[in-house]
Parts: C-alpha cells; structure tokens; sequence
C-alpha cells in the first residue's frame, strides 16, 4: 500500500523560500505511469494544484506559480521535494504531496496528511 508523508517547517518568513519533502513508501516514485504531485489549500479556499513530477522525471506547473516553482527527486531516497520561492501570506496553507494518473488534478487518488504552511513574519 502506497503511504505518501509530508515533511517540512510550518513556518517560513515572507520573501524566503518554502521547502517541503514528500517521503512514499510501499511504492517506487519511478514507476510507471504515475504523476507524483504538489496540491495545497488556502484557509476558506479551494485546492489548488501547483506541480507535479512524472515516474520519468518530467516536470509540470501550475502557470500561476511556474516562475517560484520548482519539484525536484532523489529516487536513492524515494522523495521528492518542492521548493517555493518569495512567498507571501497568501502562500499560507495546507501543503499536500500526492499521486495520481493525471499530470493536473485535484483530486489524486492517493495523498499526504498534508502539512500546515504559515507565512508571517
């Protein structure tokens, strides 16, 4: 059974860098034909889809978020890693790492706890 875990701060300052690791167990993140992917949710708003990084190493984003985006993996370790840079309050949200069969989507098949992200200084 593939069990995906959210990990990172809770809390990052305005301006810097946002940095989560999606730690998958039960399940390789090169196999076929999975999308592993990066979902969030503001307080009172919906999911948001941000990124994902295909079983090839593909990668995909959001056109919203594409220029402070960026997914990245170590296959040694069965991780795979957002980075989000200049981040504001709005950034503000649940983070979850997910997997599905569709490049975008908001409603994977397989996901996270998810993780609380709160910008503020």
């Amino acid at each position: 059974q593939v069990q995906l875990q959210e990990s990172g701060p809770g809390l990052v300052k305005p301006s810097q860098t946002l940095s989560l690791t999606c730690t998958v167990s039960g399940g390789s993140i090169t196999g076929l034909p999975y999308y592993w992917s990066w979902i969030r949710q503001p307080p009172g708003k919906g999911v948001e889809w941000m990124g994902a990084i295909g079983s090839s190493g593909s990668t995909h984003y959001s056109p919203s978020l594409k220029s402070r985006t960026s997914i990245s993996r170590d296959t040694s370790k069965n991780q795979f890693t957002l980075q989000l840079s200049s981040v504001t309050p709005e950034d503000t949200a649940v983070y979850y790492c997910a997997r599905s069969v569709s490049v975008v989507t908001t409603t994977p098949t397989i996901r996270g706890q998810g993780t609380q992200v709160t910008v503020s200084s």
